[in-house]
C-alpha cells in the first residue's frame, strides 16, 4: 500500500456558508476525521495516543489498522488541536477533518482500538480505486437526477433520523449486509450512475472501490459525507430530510452541524428516538421504546 491514499477531504475546504456554532468556553469541539495510508506501525502507537488523550483530557473513538486511523474525538481546543498536530505527524500531513460543537462531553472516555480494518465490508476492499468525489455544492445535481440511483450506505438505525430526498435505505443492521443488498436489488444497475454517501465518508471508500469491482460503471461519493454537506449547503437549498445520526450523547445534529435539540436515545436498547417515537404507546421513558418492544414481541 502507498503511503499516502486518501484523506477524508482531499484539499483544505474553502470557508463555509454555514458557520457552526462558534464555541465558547463551556463548549467541547468535536473533531471527526479518517486517513488511509501505510500504518506499519500501528500497534506500537497505540500506548502514546491512549497516553496523549489522556493527558490532554480528550475522550472519543480512535481506531488504528494496517490501512490507517479513523476517529471522533471531543474535549477542549487545546486538547483536540494536540491530537491533530500529535497524528498529523504519524501520517505526514496535516489532518483533514470535520468539526462541530457540543455543550457537554459528548462521550464517555477516550479510547485507542487495534483493528485488522478501519471499516470492513467482508472481504477485504483497499480503497486504491474509488468512486468519483462529489463536492457538496455539487451534490444536489446529481441526486436530483432521475436518472441517477441514490443509495444511502449506512445502517437502519441511522438511516431512521433522516436522509437524503430519493434516497434507497437498504434497511441494514450491519455494513456487511450491503453488498448483498446490492446483488439482490440493483444487479441490473450496472451501467446506472450510483450516488453513495455516508455519515463522514469513510464508508464509501470502501463501498465504492467493491461496487466498481462488481462492475458498476458510473459510481460517485460524496465527498466529507452527510457531515460536511450540512456543514456546507445552506438549509433552504438542502436536499437533507431530518437530522444525521452521530455515534456519541448527542445523538444527532443538523445544518451548521448544530447539535440537536429534540433527539434523544433509548437507554433501554440505545435506539435513537425522534419527537414522534416518544409519543409511540410502546415507549416508557429510560424503560422501553418502539423499537425494543418491537424486538421483545417477536422474540
Amino acid at each position: 500500500m502507498q503511503q499516502k491514499l486518501y484523506t477524508s477531504l482531499g484539499k483544505p475546504a474553502k470557508s463555509s456558508p454555514i458557520q457552526p456554532l462558534k464555541p465558547v468556553k463551556s463548549m467541547f469541539v468535536v473533531a471527526a476525521f479518517y486517513h488511509f495510508f501505510d500504518f506499519a506501525r500501528f500497534e506500537a502507537e497505540r500506548a502514546g495516543l491512549q497516553a496523549l488523550l489522556k493527558q490532554w483530557g480528550v475522550h472519543g473513538s480512535m481506531l488504528i489498522a494496517p490501512e490507517g486511523i479513523n476517529a471522533t474525538i471531543a474535549g477542549s481546543r487545546e486538547g483536540v488541536d494536540a491530537v491533530l498536530t500529535y497524528v498529523a505527524q504519524l501520517i505526514g500531513e496535516p489532518v483533514e477533518h470535520k468539526e462541530s460543537y457540543a455543550n457537554s462531553q459528548p462521550f464517555t472516555r477516550g479510547k485507542v482500538r487495534l483493528k485488522k480494518e478501519l471499516i470492513s465490508l467482508g472481504p477485504y476492499v483497499a480503497p486504491t480505486r474509488t468512486g468519483t468525489y462529489i463536492e457538496p455544492k455539487d451534490w444536489n445535481a446529481l441526486i436530483d437526477d432521475p436518472e441517477t440511483l441514490v443509495l444511502d450506505t449506512r445502517n437502519a438505525y441511522e438511516t431512521h433520523m433522516g436522509t437524503f430526498a430519493r434516497a434507497i435505505d437498504p434497511n441494514i443492521a450491519n455494513f456487511k449486509q450491503l453488498p448483498e443488498f446490492v446483488e439482490k436489488n440493483l444487479a441490473a444497475a450496472r451501467s446506472r450512475k450510483i450516488a453513495t454517501f455516508c455519515t463522514g465518508g469513510i464508508r464509501c471508500e470502501k463501498f465504492t472501490a467493491w461496487l466498481l469491482e462488481q462492475g458498476f460503471e458510473q459510481v460517485y461519493h460524496l465527498k466529507g459525507g452527510i457531515l460536511k454537506y450540512l456543514e456546507e449547503v445552506q438549509p433552504e437549498q438542502s436536499r437533507w430530510q431530518g437530522e444525521c445520526y452521530v455515534f456519541d450523547h448527542r445523538v444527532a445534529v443538523g445544518h451548521g452541524l448544530a447539535q440537536s435539540t429534540t433527539a434523544s436515545m433509548c437507554l433501554a436498547c440505545g435506539h435513537a428516538l425522534k419527537p414522534e417515537d416518544r409519543e409511540h404507546p410502546a415507549y416508557e421513558k429510560d424503560i422501553t421504546c418502539p423499537f425494543c418492544f418491537e424486538v421483545k414481541r417477536k422474540a
